[in-house]
């Protein structure tokens, strides 16, 4: 499998992992340094982002990574650039949107690991 292939493949259990709010899958699959930036700017390090999961605070009934995903892969890095749908709660409010999402791979070990996602409101088609 090509770098493209096992990135997309990466996000797309990340994403899975997420749907199950499986915090352990979600450790395993980011670096110890992993942050997001969420859609309205915010920025969480790894234990905040998953704590939400921990907590209860959120909850996802789906997500979804798809269409017109790219990936560029820098040798060690990559970058995958694509569209995140996702249906849920966070403390009892919607949490529902469609988000143009960046995450950023890389190579440690053998294997790719998410260092940071990025997401972003997406408007229009």
């Amino acid at each position: 499998m090509n770098t493209q292939d096992q990135v997309r493949e990466l996000c797309r259990r990340w994403a899975e992992a997420e749907q199950l709010e499986d915090v352990v899958a979600l450790d395993e699959m980011s670096t110890p340094d992993f942050e997001v930036v969420g859609p309205a700017g915010f920025v969480l390090d790894k234990p905040a982002w998953l704590d939400r999961f921990r907590t209860g605070a959120l909850h996802i009934r789906s997500v979804t990574w798809q269409d017109e995903i790219g990936v560029r892969d820098y040798g060690t890095a990559a970058l995958a650039i694509g569209r995140y749908v996702q249906d849920g709660e966070y403390q009892g409010n919607p949490a529902n949107g469609r988000f143009r999402s960046t995450h950023f791979a890389i190579l440690r070990d053998g294997g790719w690991l998410l260092a940071g996602l990025h997401l972003s409101t997406s408007v229009g088609p």
